[in-house]
């Protein structure tokens, strides 16, 4: 039997925590073949990124302790010494981690850093380290090569730094490469992008890969047929490695049941009318709640709670403080759309295309340069200030990130009463009551009040921060990426209460996000957003099966499916970014004609031309905007 690239026996990891070892990773064993892919997936926490550290030997030695055997090629990788252990790190085994922007020197071009690893690892002179940098760009499909070699980070959008970042780990030649969550920050088109990438260098690299994730349509998309391997972690341990066809099919562990059970599959929705709840199962006893549409709540007799025509928020570039403007950011273009009492509208689409702005202009946090918001028909756009306060008691956000969100420095109690007192909705007396009723509401103890956000987990800071928002008896709430930055099964629970909560006090949802498997679960209508402007609207079964717009396509092909069966598809790989918002001074927009293909279903009309450029609909740039 041939020998495995990486043989992992029995490892236990240790932290020294208050004067003790504290096992974070307990006893894992498993095996990576030659050209294999391995698929290691569990929620955070769970102990698979330390298992990486723990491999490449990059955990701090003061403070962490690695036993059992990590074997490369049969060669005992925890007894070298750290000289040893350095000509291995980037020869034999690479890693790439989730976040590429933290991983590259920011005052270093992109071309020194991959050529100084070049010359580091291989030898090679500075000119022949620049020629092969060159041959790598173009190799992880990165446009332009040459000229950019001389660029920095700040210059590459983020599936393009991560690609610099998959052409650094190449530039060794490994024989293993780690990929640490290589997709977990990137929009759902360039995950695809980057999944298919790797798959294809694989083939051509003859190399092995040992893939981190906590996403299950990202373990079927890459989990390689012939490896057969997907390994289950929670809680520091291997709950269940089987054939990556049975981990889908007959999941035997409780905790895998439930990391497939969290996952939405696209489709699953057709014919269904309301939002569903995701099913919840048990990860210790495997039972599960059964899935209920959510109650029809959405009153279409009554004025939409929110109505929102020709929005346009722009923002200008300078080159100095008092220099004439050079360009402008178009940020949000002549967007309209409503939103009505019980009814969830979702605006989709990839990072730059301006939904997060359209949110906190609605809100104005960001003043809009013209347009009219209208809440409950007053319109905030003509409010001043002390107005505008008190009509945002009925309007509030929920953030993307809870931790940022929360006063570290103040305990949960203090930070859901505070709205109440500044708004004298209520008395300290009587807004100690209503904490704890809210915090019942969304599923917390009141005996936490006096906790601070630090001794949380992001899915119970997530529920604090949707109780706060709720003190204030809202009827909008913009809810911004809010379940985008969760695990799997804690997405699933926040996004239930989201819905239950919806369904018991008819709120209103204006659902921000980039994960259109989610969005299609819980929104009664979907916004698809591109460059600033709305190219597709309407009910969201028409949306998702009769989507019109090849933007809107693109989006809804690129989703990763928990489906292993779908890993033999290719997808082809587009090799372009994502175009940018910026304009000239003097540029003027054109104006937009949309067409209407069934009631409330309209999309923006795209010439042929466009048409012409993107013939898979694999690219959203439009002739029109460039």
């Amino acid at each position: 039997m041939t020998e495995p690239v990486l043989s992992v026996s029995q490892l236990v990891t240790s932290f020294r925590v208050g004067g003790r070892w504290a096992p974070v990773v307990d006893g894992i064993s498993f095996d990576i073949g030659a050209r294999e892919t391995v698929a290691v997936v569990g929620e955070s926490g769970s102990g698979k990124s330390v298992t990486a550290l723990s491999i490449m030997r990059l955990n701090s030695p003061a403070s962490s302790r690695v036993e059992g055997s990590i074997k490369l090629e049969g060669q005992e990788l925890l007894t070298l010494s750290q000289a040893e252990m350095r000509r291995i790190r980037g020869n034999d085994i690479a890693m790439i981690f989730q976040e590429p922007m933290t991983s590259l020197n920011p005052v270093l071009t992109i071309g020194f850093q991959i050529a100084e690893s070049l010359i580091l690892h291989r030898s090679l002179s500075r000119s022949e380290a620049e020629l092969e940098t060159i041959r790598l760009l173009e190799k992880v499909r990165i446009p332009a090569a040459k000229s950019r070699f001389h660029e920095y980070p700040h210059h590459f959008s983020g599936g393009m730094r991560q690609r610099v970042m998959i052409a650094m780990a190449l530039a060794g030649k490994p024989k293993l490469l780690i990929a640490d969550e290589p997709t977990t920050a990137l929009d759902v088109t360039i995950q695809a992008q980057i999944l298919e990438l790797i798959k294809e260098l694989q083939k051509e690299e003859a190399m092995s890969v040992l893939f981190i994730t906590h996403d299950m349509g990202v373990v079927a998309e890459m989990a390689d047929r012939v490896a057969n391997r997907t390994v289950v972690m929670y809680d520091g341990q291997v709950v269940e490695a089987a054939p990556t066809e049975a981990i889908f099919k007959r999941p035997e562990h409780p905790y895998t049941q439930s990391l497939l059970a969290a996952v939405p599959k696209l489709g699953s929705m057709k014919g269904r009318r309301r939002p569903m709840r995701f099913t919840i199962v048990d990860r210790t006893t495997g039972q599960s709640d059964v899935p209920a549409e959510v109650p029809d709540t959405v009153k279409e007799a009554e004025r939409p709670v929110l109505e929102v025509a020709a929005l346009t928020k722009r923002f200008e570039i300078r080159s100095g403080m008092f220099s004439s403007v050079k360009g402008r950011v178009y940020a949000v273009e002549n967007v309209s759309f409503s939103v009505k009492s019980g009814e969830t509208l979702a605006l989709v689409g990839e990072s730059g295309c301006g939904k997060s702005t359209t949110g906190r202009t609605v809100m104005r946090l960001t003043e809009p340069l013209s347009g009219s918001i209208l809440l409950d028909g007053v319109d905030l756009v003509k409010l001043g200030q002390s107005e505008l306060r008190k009509q945002r008691n009925r309007i509030q956000m929920i953030f993307q990130d809870p931790f940022a969100s929360l006063n570290p420095r103040m305990d949960v109690g203090t930070a859901i009463i505070e709205p109440l007192l500044i708004n004298n909705l209520a008395s300290r007396s009587e807004a100690r009551d209503k904490v704890a009723d809210l915090l019942q509401r969304v599923g917390l103890s009141p005996d936490i009040v006096n906790r601070f956000p630090h001794e949380f987990s992001g899915g119970q800071r997530q529920r604090i921060c949707i109780a706060r928002a709720l003190a204030l008896e809202p009827r909008l709430i913009i809810a911004d990426e809010a379940v985008s930055a969760l695990d799997v099964s804690v997405k699933a629970q926040v996004v239930n209460l989201m819905l239950d909560l919806q369904a018991r006090m008819g709120l209103a949802y204006l659902f921000i996000s980039h994960d259109m498997a989610v969005v299609e679960r819980v929104s009664h209508r979907v916004a698809v957003m591109y460059l600033g402007e709305i190219v597709e609207i309407g009910p969201r079964e028409a949306i998702f099966q009769n989507p019109q717009h090849p933007y809107t396509k693109r989006l809804l092909a690129a989703v990763p499916t928990a489906d292993p069966a779908r890993r033999l598809q290719k997808r082809p790989v587009s090799n372009d970014e994502i175009k940018s918002p910026v304009r000239p001074a003097d540029y003027v927009p054109p104006v937009r004609q949309y067409r209407e293909v069934s009631p409330g279903h309209a999309v923006m009309i795209w010439g042929e031309e466009w048409e012409q450029e993107n013939p898979m609909g694999t690219t959203a740039y439009w002739s029109l905007n460039n």
